[in-house]
């Protein structure tokens, strides 16, 4: 799905335009917030932005916006042990909740793309330091 940038929206005294990016960061940080995700699943852009040190909100989005309606694919990593299907339906709903509150825009569609899943490893302890250092 491509980005497009949506027509402005004309009022009394001028107009307003809300960017497709808006409209990503809006929907990763929606997305996120669903217990069971563990990460977005982005491409190579996103993942060099993150090593470069920069947090990537949109990362695993794609919208694609009209005047009044848009839709929007999400990728995901969900966490193991979690049920995909309820998962994924809570992104749908929270994802057009929160765009179609902030935006005013109808979304048509939300996609869940599952990616991978994150297995949780149990961390070890570190063992304490019990020699004695010497100067």
């Amino acid at each position: 799905m491509s980005t497009m940038a949506a027509d402005y929206e004309k009022t009394d005294i001028g107009t307003i335009q809300i960017a497709p990016e808006v409209i990503e960061v809006i929907a990763g940080l929606a997305t996120v917030e669903v217990d069971g995700v563990a990460g977005m699943s982005g491409g190579l852009a996103g993942g060099i932005a993150e090593l470069l040190g920069r947090k990537n909100l949109s990362k695993g989005v794609k919208v694609e916006v009209g005047q009044r309606e848009a839709a929007v694919d999400v990728s995901i990593i969900v966490e193991y042990g979690n049920p995909i299907p309820e998962v994924a339906s809570e992104i749908q709903r929270n994802v057009k909740r929160s765009i179609e509150m902030m935006t005013g825009l109808s979304v048509v569609e939300v996609n869940v793309h599952i990616h991978d899943v994150y297995f949780k490893t149990a961390e070890k302890p570190e063992e304490e330091d019990t020699s004695i250092r010497v100067k």
